[in-house]
């Protein structure tokens, strides 16, 4: 089993803009926003891809398979 990391974070902290703002530019509320990056809950693809465009980056440099324990 994996786990999705996320760099949401650092890329709003780059960008100097809050959960909010973020939420509001891909169309979603800003508890999704705060809760994928907690790691609580984990996006569709569609919202990931959303992410990573407003970035403007690929979705491979804001999120990664982060494997268990037990896999290796």
């Amino acid at each position: 089993m994996s786990e999705l990391d996320n760099r949401i974070r650092v890329f709003r902290a780059e960008h100097r803009m809050s959960q909010a703002d973020l939420a509001e530019a891909i169309g979603v509320s800003r508890k999704t926003i705060s809760t994928i990056e907690v790691g609580r809950f984990v996006p569709s693809t569609v919202i990931a891809l959303k992410i990573a465009k407003y970035f403007k980056v690929p979705v491979e440099e804001v999120f990664s398979l982060v494997a268990s324990a037990e896999s290796s």
